[in-house]
């Protein structure tokens, strides 16, 4: 379960790295960096995170970056990625066709 993150903590000044380039959130094409520097804008949680920079919301649905955001959130801010909250889900988890919403079946 995830713990309260105290946000009056001072996790210091954003400092560029040489990583920060580096592509997390290949469907959204957003960077470590990106990611860090938002987590010293504020946004100390994934959900925050994602509704910011859209990571996780390609067509993937986090599926192959969500780990790596929820690290780099919990570096920066030198906690455990156990004591970060799951971002909210919302379905469809994959992507799915229009036509199979609009096949309908008729009952005699």
């Amino acid at each position: 379960m995830a713990e309260y993150l105290d946000r009056s903590k001072d996790i210091g000044p954003y400092v560029p790295q040489e990583d920060d380039d580096r592509i997390v959130c290949r469907c959204e094409e957003i960077t470590k960096g990106e990611i860090r520097q938002a987590v010293h804008m504020g946004l100390w949680t994934m959900t925050e995170v994602k509704r910011m920079l859209r990571c996780g919301m390609g067509l993937c649905q986090g599926q192959t970056c969500t780990k790596n955001i929820k690290r780099i959130i919990a570096a920066e801010l030198q906690v455990s990625p156990a004591q970060l909250e799951e971002p909210t889900v919302r379905p469809p988890v994959r992507p799915v066709e229009m036509g199979v919403f609009g096949n309908e079946v008729e009952s005699l």
